[in-house]
């Protein structure tokens, strides 16, 4: 399973790279507004991720129609070849999909909640599907168990390209175990749960004890 950092956060974006660990970025307007980010700006701050990521970056449209949704959809695919357009999962959205995919402009579509909006949105040309996870677990339902349906679901069907399932919306560290577990190809996820997903009280022993018994070598 790919990570993808779920951020707009250039610091962020940097330190996680530096381990080595993230194969893409996912961003929506929330989090670009969280780093102050002005709309004169939007462009270039993509492609900085874009600099730093060597891989996919998705950059949300903001657009509901889907003539407007495509115009969008080109202008962000304009500022790097990795810039994946995210495109919210309804009606106009879909349209704007398959017309984006016929002029071969990869999609995230988002805010996938069931397995026929997954269905529909593989067969209307999308690249990455991201089922949300957290959304669920908000009103008290099985995020985990949504995802595991839309795993199974398109993994039933050859729909004639490429189609990475994004495990959406996680929360906690163990989102990502499940996710892993059910085959989810992508967990998109923020830099807090990718810290969390790193630690162990085991590996936390294991170090101190190593360090101590180093510190008995040196003063032997």
């Amino acid at each position: 399973m790919k990570f993808f950092l779920d951020t707009a956060s250039i610091s962020e974006i940097e330190e996680a790279a530096s381990w080595g660990v993230i194969a893409g970025v996912t961003t929506n307007p929330s989090l670009y507004a969280r780093e102050g980010g002005k709309l004169s700006e939007f462009h270039a701050h993509i492609k900085r991720i874009c600099e730093i990521v060597d891989g996919p970056v998705s950059a949300e449209t903001v657009t509901l129609k889907r003539d407007e949704i495509v115009a969008e959809g080109e202008i962000l695919a304009d500022i790097h070849p990795n810039v994946v357009v995210k495109v919210p999962t309804m009606p106009e959205g879909l349209a704007a999909t398959k017309m984006l995919a016929e002029r071969e402009i990869p999609v995230n579509m988002t805010l996938c909640f069931t397995v026929p909006q997954a269905i529909m949105a593989a067969r209307a040309g999308a690249a990455y599907i991201s089922p949300f996870v957290g959304r669920f677990d908000d009103i008290s339902e099985d995020g985990i168990e949504h995802l595991a349906n839309v795993v199974g679901a398109l993994g039933n069907y050859d729909f004639g390209h490429d189609v990475e399932v994004i495990a959406a919306s996680i929360r906690h560290p163990e989102h990502v175990l499940q996710s892993a577990l059910m085959g989810a190809d992508i967990a998109t996820v923020p830099f807090a749960v990718l810290e969390k997903c790193i630690k162990h009280p085991l590996t936390d022993r294991g170090l101190e004890a190593f360090l101590a018994d180093w510190e008995k070598v040196k003063n032997s």
